[in-house]
Formats: structure tokens, C-alpha cells, sequence
């Protein structure tokens, strides 16, 4: 059924039988089209979706049945022009479920999960869409377009051709009833992670068990189980695996509690049993992807990444486990040497791990986190640190914006402005942890940047950093300074955005690209210049002492056998899933996993995934779906991109215009490796990622 029989309606009409005094009615008159937060109500939502799918199907349906023949303007410019409601309620819904939510926003999630896909169908699986897509297409070089404009004329016919648009009338049925039941899957295993996370931490009410931590770690707990009218302590969960507190906690029986917490948070009974939901959404993808004619979901996925093939994507994980599985080992054998010596009479177990490590690194470094921390004020970190060497990079400059409103008080917003005073973006920076927030960190965007639409952008930072409870500040590890550096050059690569059509716009690039932005900023927060401006005492202002700063450099690699080993079984076990036949069974997710490592060579008792396939929410129930290994190849991206700046003067304001406008503003108006090659003025090599992490190139498979 086209969207026009479906619906009969223009858009004009749709706009009647909606509130128009809805906040998502019109574009905000707000500064830039800053969202309304403070008129925003639960119940503005579910009528504003309604309305705006309505409204947009009315607009493709318009296209579909136009008698105009089919152009570059009536056709592709129309589509990229419809759907505003739709946008402006989708992107404000989708950050607060993120970041804020509650039961009732959950529950719409929930609902609203199989009626988005149907939309997505109605318009991607409409045969006379379809068909002026095609007829301009094929006419593509006849039609002298700019390069832009030829590339979203080439990713949208991909786009409809990826989405079963040749399939038959019987098998886009079936497409349409499996895009529905994985949507629904994906949100429900997403709200079972986040109050698994919530509910699934540890309770501990003697003080004598937690050992090891500060007074203001203690109050921070002590506050959480206050929080859940709990007496004692409460540590909630983080989304990986390893938990902070392991570190730093000397009884190795509230070690080994904290761990099965973590391990074990998603066995929440037959409602929230998320194995079972993993099995049948890797069922689900392959399937799916055997109906659109690909082996597997994975080689479906890929077809237009870098990698582009399950194959290729694999082969470069491969290179990387055997230097990995070497440095894990001997970081475990000093570890058990440091047990064996203080007559502990113990074998080292994946719950020991984190703390013995702080040992050895204290016993080979003479170093602790302890140490650090109070150089690493949050606020100090972000605003001298993070945006001063943006500054520095890129010439643009910040200033707070206390007028507009937010979604929660903690959120600090930022006006972004280029070196000429001109206004670039705003900025959103929610960064502490809370329990209707989900776990990790991440960027997204509340307005894609257009000239099209004539939109600037507004991005999101979001994090979950401890929110300090008493006098002393919000203090960062080392790992928290690099996740802050890291988010925010994904907020560039969305800030600086400089493209004519939305879908093209910012960070929607092929996903083993868009991590490059983000580890490539990273580089910067361990820049002398950069880290000497915001590695101060939080009390006394003094930049950390050079004797510290050698220490700190000493140890970029401590620890890095596990680091690495730890996310290639996530991304093993994500391909693993992903590569499934449509013709397996549903999948015992316990077993799936054990066997899916050993396959793949990453299986180790010390160091299992990041992320365990009952609580993967990055490929179960987030976007990186035989997408995880994005990581390591981008790491590659960015290690060559950072040797490249140390070859032609580091930092400087020409580098970063350079990288700005050749890259980062380019969005996906070209394919990434041509971006990248016409940067570097070569292909990318894995040298610099190896030397980067210590590892030898004969430690390497060739």
C-alpha cells in the first residue's frame, strides 16, 4: 500500500488535527532553534508523533503520486524537505529517553517502537517512491549535478535498495512483520538493561566490608542506598563489565559481590530475560538479511562501512589478538607474582584484576589514580582542557547560556561561535550520572545542521561522572578525562557540519568512520600545552608536577594487554552474532558467547568482553551491531591521523582548519576513505596504532 492510500491526506490537513499549541507544532522560536524544554510535557509527545508521521507520509505520498516527471528537485530535494514534525519531536523524545526518562517514557518507547518502523516501511517500501528514486538515479550522469547532491542522490537509491525496496509484494510483508518485532525487541531489551543497572548494583550495609575507598566515594554510596531508603552503601552499575570500585576495594569477598552484580544484572526473570532477547534479534537480523539477498547480517551491515565486508573487518581483529592475549598474560603472571608474595595464597581471578593491576602499577610506577585525580576537576578539565584546545585547533570560542531552558538542572548549555564571532552550534553538556539516565557516554543531536533548512546545529554531550555530595568536586580518573575528549570530538564532528542536505549532515557516516572524529580528539587532552593548561589542583590551582606528569606518560600503556583484549571479544562476539545464518537456531546466549571466543581465539577466564551479550546494548540495543570492531579500525584512522599532525607541526590553527574543512565538516558527502585520503594525501597504515599501544609489529599476524 503507498503512503497515499494509506493516508489520503495532505499535509495542511494533518496540520489541522493537531494542537497547534503544541511546542512541537512549529520550529522553536527560541535562540537557533533551541529547544522548548520548559513547555515540553509528557503527554505533547505520543500526539506530536502521530501527527508528525502523518504529516510526512502525506508529503512522500505527494511525492510518489506527483505527475511531474521525476527530477533531482521534485523527488530527492522533497524527500529531504519532509518529516520536519516528525524531527523536531523525535530528536527531543530520543534525548530525554537517553538521558532522563521514566516509566511512562519508557512505555512510549515501547509503543512507539513497531509504529516507527511501519512508517519507515510505508516510505521506504512504496513502489512509486521508489520507482522516481530510480528513474533519476539511473539519469545520474546526465544530470550534471555538484558532487553533494550526486552523492545523496547515490546513498538514498542505496538506502531504498538496503531497506528491500526490489523485494516482492509477498517478502516486503515479511520484512515489514520482522522490522517490527526487532524494534520493539531493541527497546525492550534497552529499558531492561537501563533498570537492570539501576536495580542490579550491590547493597552493602558493613563499612568494614569497603575498605579502600575515599570518605567521598563512601558518601557518594552512602547517598545512593539513602536514595533506595536503603541503610549502608549502594553501588550502582556502570555499562561494562569492570566496575570502578573494583580498583580500589580491599576485601576481595565485596570484589567478588561487586563482580557477580555486574555479571549478572540482566538475569531479571521471564519479563527481562535479555539472552533470550539477544538470541532472537541475532535470529531476527540474519533472517532478515537473507531475505534482502546477503549472506549474513553482518556482510548486509558492512556493504557500505570501510570495512565493507564481515571478512575484511575480521581480519584486521585477528592481526590484533595475539600481542593482545601476550601483554594480558604477563600482566596476569605480575599480578599473581605480587598475591604469591604477600603470601595471599589465592590464583587471580577476572574480579581481582583491576585491583592488583592498581598494585602493580603502584609497585612499577610508584603511581595511583589517588594521585591524579585531584589534578582532574571536571569542569576545569572541560572548559581549559577539551574546549580550550578546540579553541586553540579550530579558532572557535564558548560562552554559557543561562537563558535557555534544559531538561534537567544539571545540563550546562553553550553558545559555540566561530574564530570570526560568527554563531556555529549550541551546546548541551549533561554530565552526571543519575538512575533515569542509561550507562556510558555518548553525543547526539537535537537539530541536524542543513543549509538546505537553513538549520545550525545543536549537539549533546552526555556522560555519567559521579555527582559530588559534599565539598570537594567532581574529580576525574585518567580514563574519565579521556572519555570527556572523546565525546566532544564527536561534538565537533557535528558542530562543524557544513553540507546542504540533513541526511548528510554531521556524524551520519558509515560507523567504523564516526568513532575517528572522537579518538583522533583524545590525542589532545595528553598534548604538553593542552595538559598543563587543565591538569591543575583543584585546590591550589598549581599544574601537576612535572615528576607526576613523567609518571602518568610512563603508564599510557599499563595495563593495555586487557584494555585491548577486553573490547576484541566484544567486537569478536559482536561479529560472531552477527555473521549467524538465517537458518540457525535461536541461540543459548551463555553458550553462543563461550564458544564464539574460543572460535575466535579471545576466549580467557581473566579478562572476558567488555560487554557480555545479555547487557551488549551497543549491539543489541544501540546502533553498533555487527558494528563494535568500529573501535580498533577507527583507532587505526586516528593514530595515522595524529602522526600526520606531529609531522607537519602539531598543534596548529592551519592543521585544524585543515582537518575542519576537509574532513570534519564534510559529513557523508563523500566516501570516508576518499575524505581521508585526500587529507593525508595517502591511505592510512596500522603503524601508528601499534606503536601507539607498545606492540611490536612482530607481535602482529602479517
Amino acid at each position: 500500500m503507498t503512503p497515499s492510500a494509506a493516508l489520503g491526506l495532505e499535509p495542511t490537513t494533518v496540520a489541522t488535527a493537531f494542537d497547534l499549541n503544541s511546542p512541537f507544532s512549529t520550529e522553536s522560536s527560541l535562540p537557533w532553534g533551541a529547544p522548548p524544554f520548559d513547555r515540553v510535557e509528557e503527554a505533547h509527545y505520543l500526539p506530536a508523533f502521530e501527527a508528525g508521521m502523518a504529516q510526512q507520509r502525506a508529503e512522500v505520498g505527494n511525492i510518489a503520486n506527483s505527475a511531474d516527471a521525476p527530477t533531482f528537485e521534485n523527488t530527492l530535494v522533497a524527500l529531504e524537505c519532509s518529516g520536519a514534525l516528525l524531527s523536531r519531536v523525535a530528536n527531543v523524545f530520543y534525548t530525554l529517553a537517553s538521558a532522563h526518562t521514566n516509566p511512562a517514557l519508557q512505555q512510549m518507547q515501547q509503543d512507539l517502537a513497531p509504529k516507527l518502523a511501519e512508517h519507515g516501511d510505508v516510505i521506504n517500501l512504496d513502489l512509486r517512491l521508489f520507482a522516481r528514486v530510480r528513474v533519476v538515479y539511473e539519469a545520474r550522469e546526465t544530470l550534471a549535478l555538484d558532487a553533494e547532491s550526486l552523492r545523496l542522490l547515490e546513498v538514498t537509491y542505496d538506502g531504498f535498495v538496503k531497506s528491500g525496496a526490489l523485494l516482492s509484494d509477498a517478502d516486503k510483508d515479511r520484512l515489514r512483520a520482522m522490522n517490527m518485532e526487532q524494534a520493539s525487541l531493541q527497546v525492550k531489551f534497552h529499558n531492561c538493561i537501563l533498570a537492570a543497572m539501576k536495580e542490579g548494583g550491590l547493597h552493602v550495609t558493613e563499612r568494614e566490608s569497603l575498605d579502600g575507598l575515599s570518605e567521598t566515594e563512601l558518601e557518594v554510596a552512602a547517598t545512593a542506598a539513602a536514595a533506595r531508603n536503603l541503610s549502608g552503601y549502594y553501588f550502582t552499575l556502570q555499562n561494562t563489565t569492570q566496575q570502578p570500585a573494583l580498583a580500589l576495594l580491599r576485601s576481595r569477598e565485596t570484589r567478588r559481590a561487586l563482580w557477580q552484580a555486574s555479571v549478572h544484572r540482566s538475569e531479571g526473570g521471564e519479563d527481562c530475560d535479555t539472552g533470550t532477547m539477544v538470541a532472537r534479534l541475532a535470529q531476527l537480523r540474519a533472517q532478515r538479511a537473507a531475505l534482502l539477498d546477503f549472506e549474513s547480517y553482518a556482510a548486509w551491515k558492512l556493504a557500505d562501512q570501510m570495512a565493507r565486508t564481515p571478512a575484511a573487518a575480521v581480519q584486521f581483529l585477528d592481526r590484533l589478538v595475539p600481542a593482545a592475549l601476550a601483554s594480558a598474560t604477563a600482566e596476569a603472571e605480575a599480578m599473581q607474582q605480587v598475591i604469591d608474595a604477600a603470601g595471599e595464597g589465592f590464583q587471580l581471578a577476572a574480579y581481582d584484576w583491576a585491583f592488583y593491576a592498581e598494585q602493580v602499577r603502584k609497585q612499577q610506577y610508584d603511581l595511583s589514580e589517588d594521585e591524579v585525580k585531584p589534578y582532574f576537576e571536571l569542569n576545569r578539565v572541560f572548559e581549559q582542557g577539551v574546549l580550550f584546545a578546540a579553541t586553540e585547533l579550530y579558532g572557535i570560542t564558548v560562552a554559557r547560556r543561562m537563558d535557555l531552558p534544559t531538561w534537567h538542572p544539571d545540563v550546562i548549555t553553550y553558545e559555540v561561535s566561530n574564530a570570526d564571532g560568527s554563531h556555529l552550534a549550541l551546546l548541551y553538556c549533561d554530565f552526571y550520572r543519575r538512575d533515569s539516565k542509561r550507562g556510558g557516554a555518548w553525543m547526539s543531536s537535537l537539530v541536524q545542521q542543513s543549509r538546505l533548512l537553513g538549520h545550525a546545529p545543536i549537539v549533546c554531550n552526555t556522560c555519567n561522572y559521579t555527582k559530588p555530595t559534599g565539598s570537594e568536586p567532581c574529580l576525574l580518573d585518567s580514563d574519565e578525562v579521556q572519555t570527556l575528549f572523546h565525546e566532544f570530538g564527536h561534538a565537533l564532528h557535528g558542530l562543524f557540519s557544513d553540507v546542504t542536505y540533513p541526511s548528510l549532515s554531521g556524524t551520519g557516516v558509515p560507523r567504523d568512520f564516526v568513532e575517528f572524529p572522537s579518538q583522533f580528539n583524545e590525542h589532545w587532552g595528553r598534548y604538553p600545552a593542552i595538559f598543563e593548561n587543565y591538569a591543575r589542583h583543584w585546590q591550589t590551582g598549581e599544574v601537576m608536577p612535572a615528576e607526576l606528569q613523567a609518571k602518568l606518560r610512563a603508564t599510557k600503556n599499563f595495563n593495555g594487554g586487557h584494555a585491548l583484549l577486553e573490547v576484541l571479544g566484544a567486537a569478536q562476539l559482536d561479529m560472531q552474532w552477527h555473521t549467524l545464518p538465517a537458518e540457525a537456531d535461536a541461540q543459548d546466549a551463555t553458550a553462543f558467547e563461550s564458544a564464539a571466543l574460543e572460535r575466535s581465539g579471545v576466549a580467557n577466564a581473566l579478562v572476558p568482553p567488555r560487554y557480555s551479550s545479555p547487557y551488549f546494548s551497543h549491539s543489541f540495543g544501540g546502533g553498533y551491531a555487527a558494528g563494535y570492531y568500529a573501535y580498533l579500525w577507527a583507532e587505526m584512522l586516528d593514530s595515522d591521523a595524529y602522526a600526520w599532525f606531529e609531522s607537519n607541526g602539531g598543534l596548529t590553527r592551519e592543521n585544524g582548519d585543515r582537518l575542519r574543512s576537509m574532513v570534519l565538516s564534510r559529513g557523508n558527502t563523500a566516501d570516508p576513505a576518499e575524505l581521508y585520503r585526500a587529507w593525508a594525501g595517502r591511505e592510512p597504515h596500522i603503524g601508528a596504532m601499534l606503536q601507539g599501544r607498545g606492540i611490536p609489529d612482530s607481535a602482529v599476524i602479517a
